[in-house]
């Protein structure tokens, strides 16, 4: 199963930057989106032609902000869509898949001057006690826009951007604590040694002279270790400041629609 997570910075732009050709070229298996900056109302006025997947929208309230969409290819049984708390903001998407929870999440920008840091923090709490929640039923794949780098070699500018929103000591420090409560930064553990980002400033060429962040990020519940084939940063691919980061992942013992690989 090929699973891709993509900032794609509104769905309808990055549509009209030929989103549907790559969707067709890299054909996913599931396709988790954050920040489609579409309201509910405005969707249903509009036509996307996602054919050969179902698609699962999670707009937020606020029109032209955040929000989460999951595509997933006909034929792979979705078991239920589970809500996460009061997400007024459309941040957090969880589908119950045959043998794991599917977790997308478009976590908090902790702001210039740190002013969403706080609510950020409490943001991360509550999705810890969730996750766990959902793995006393099942393994979790947890991807999105994390909006933190975790560790120095995940930034261009670690020491330029010590204590900037993203590169905090709270923020790294709760990638801490989640990867202890026993989930796996999967790029990380297949590539420890590797600089490669996937977010890129607009300003000062910052994407041409490849001076980024990591802060795109599969997880996966430690079960789900050993059936990680592969986990991978697709920054040869433009249309947002963000780009894709996958994972490949083995059939299960169970089967299912994991198989697909």
């Amino acid at each position: 199963m090929k699973i891709i997570s993509w900032n794609v910075n509104g769905i309808r732009a990055i549509v009209k930057k030929g989103f549907v050709d790559f969707l067709k070229s890299v054909k996913p298996d599931v396709l988790c989106l954050q920040e489609i900056k579409i309201s509910a109302d405005a969707r249903n006025k509009e036509i996307f032609d996602f054919a050969g997947y179902e698609e699962y929208w999670h707009p937020a309230r606020r029109p032209g902000y955040s929000g989460t969409m999951i595509l997933v290819k006909d034929g792979i049984k979705v078991l239920r869509e589970k809500k996460f708390l009061a997400d007024g903001e459309g941040r957090v998407q969880t589908l119950e898949l045959e043998n794991f929870y599917l977790v997308n999440v478009y976590f908090p920008n902790a702001n210039h001057e740190l002013s969403r840091l706080d609510f950020k923090l409490r943001f991360n709490g509550r999705l810890l006690k969730f996750l766990k929640e959902l793995e006393k039923k099942k393994p979790v794949v947890i991807c999105g826009d994390f909006n933190v780098a975790h560790n120095p070699i995940d930034l261009a500018n670690p020491e330029e951007n010590e204590g900037n929103p993203g590169y905090t000591k709270q923020e790294r420090t709760w990638f801490d604590k989640f990867l202890q409560a026993g989930f796996i930064d999967t790029f990380r553990t297949k590539q420890p040694d590797r600089t490669q980002f996937t977010w890129w400033s607009y300003r000062f060429l910052a994407r041409e002279r490849n001076v980024g962040w990591r802060i795109d990020y599969f997880c996966i519940s430690l079960y789900l270790n050993k059936y990680l084939k592969r986990s991978f940063i697709m920054d040869e691919i433009t249309g947002s400041d963000h780009c894709p980061v996958g994972i490949e992942m083995k059939t299960t013992n169970e089967g299912g629609e994991n198989g697909s690989n």
